[in-house]
């Protein structure tokens, strides 16, 4: 499992950095590169669960993974073809229908394994991580010496990977606990929306983590424009994955004693000075090292919202409906953050670097939630509950 994590996380870690980067080099401008990044999203959203809750059902997920992991690399093939607009979009969204479910199936056989052998999700899941900052920096080394027509390559092989790894992979059958399909999700999900506390939590994380959107699709151009060569590119997204480790790993010991909701709070302030900070680091000359230093305190605006919102459905969603709570919050962060995505080019185009700064404005929006729910927090001096009561009483 850790293997197949590693050959699951490879091609977002040269998708992420690069692919905004490829479609520059291609000629399209900051409007098209949003639409491009933005509209597989939305796919990502619905097919994402969908097929895995369907390869939930097939006699092993395995074949299943395979198969998504070759179709995807076939589609992703097309980048190879002239760079036409309305071709690149199609190559896109096909790809981004193979490509979507691979993460949560991954996950799925991972969990398997937790229930059934008492394997240690963390120690497998990990893997992932490493895999993906070390795409970031060999992408940028690689990049950075043959130019950005590699990055077709860097992908297809990756993807390839995966069906390799598939050959080892484990096989588990079906899951004892299949995935919820989507249309389950908000009918099961209703009780905990009828409580303000988890609504309003909801939707700070999802500001939170949407306020991402401008550097996950500009990031790399920006940097590249001040003069910041690929390899250290690389480095610099590579450092943000290292902080999620730090903060993983650190979390409990630092945050368990807080509040989900403070640390929320906590989460979004970081953020808004972050975006605050970032389009002024080249201007006041602060160099690779400010860079750095935005990049590393992503471990707060990033990892700390993330945890902080499963701590608060640990804590209050009854066990029976916590997997459509989680489904809940998937759709509300990825559908943000795709339609964010989707400003991100006007916004660049409009601005330039001052853009990530409007991005400050999302995470503000995001903080008087997280401040309400501060006040309204329900484990607020009365310490950790039973995980069926506070829903509960709110219902």
């Amino acid at each position: 499992m850790s293997l197949l994590f590693v050959t699951v996380f490879m091609p977002n870690g040269f998708y992420l950095p690069y692919f905004p980067l490829w479609l520059r080099e291609s000629g399209f401008g900051p409007e098209q590169i949003g639409i491009l990044l933005a509209l597989p999203m939305f796919v990502r959203v619905v097919t994402g669960p969908t097929i895995s809750a369907l390869a939930d059902r097939a006699p092993d997920r395995v074949p299943v993974l395979m198969l998504l992991a070759l179709c995807s690399a076939a589609a992703a093939s097309g980048y190879f073809l002239p760079p036409v607009y309305a071709l690149v979009l199609a190559i896109s969204l096909v790809f981004s229908f193979f490509w979507g479910p691979q993460g949560p199936l991954a996950d799925s056989l991972a969990l398997s394994g937790v229930r059934r052998y008492g394997s240690e999700y963390p120690k497998m899941r990990v893997w992932g991580s490493v895999a993906f900052l070390t795409a970031n920096i060999c992408g940028g080394w690689i990049i950075n010496r043959t130019g950005v027509a590699a990055f077709p390559w860097l992908l297809v092989g990756a993807l390839v990977s995966i069906a390799f790894m598939c050959f080892i992979a484990p096989r588990l059958g079906r899951p004892r606990r299949p995935a919820l399909d989507p249309v389950e999700v908000l009918p099961r999900a209703a009780p905990v929306f009828r409580n303000p506390y988890f609504v309003l939590f909801l939707l700070s994380s999802a500001l939170a983590q949407a306020s991402h959107a401008q550097l996950y699709t500009f990031g790399t151009i920006y940097w590249e424009s001040v003069g910041i060569g690929g390899t250290a590119i690389g480095f610099l997204w590579a450092f943000s994955v290292m902080a999620e480790v730090v903060m993983f790993t650190v979390f409990r010991r630092l945050f368990g004693r807080f509040p989900s909701s403070v640390v929320l709070a906590i989460g979004s302030v970081v953020a808004i000075a972050r975006w605050t900070l970032f389009p002024f680091v080249d201007p006041l000359g602060l160099g690779l090292a400010g860079f750095f230093l935005v990049q590393g305190i992503h471990a707060f605006s990033f990892s700390a919202v993330f945890l902080a919102t499963q701590k608060m459905l640990a804590e209050t969603v009854p066990e029976e409906r916590i997997g459509a709570a989680q489904g809940a919050a998937y759709f509300a962060n990825n559908t943000l953050l795709a339609t964010l995505t989707l400003a991100a080019g006007p916004l660049y185009r409009a601005f330039g670097p001052e853009s990530f700064a409007t991005m400050a404005g999302v995470a503000a929006v995001g903080l008087l939630l997280a401040l309400a729910c501060v006040r309204l927090a329900p484990e607020r001096g009365r310490g950790r509950q039973d995980d069926r009561t506070i829903i509960d009483e709110a219902g």
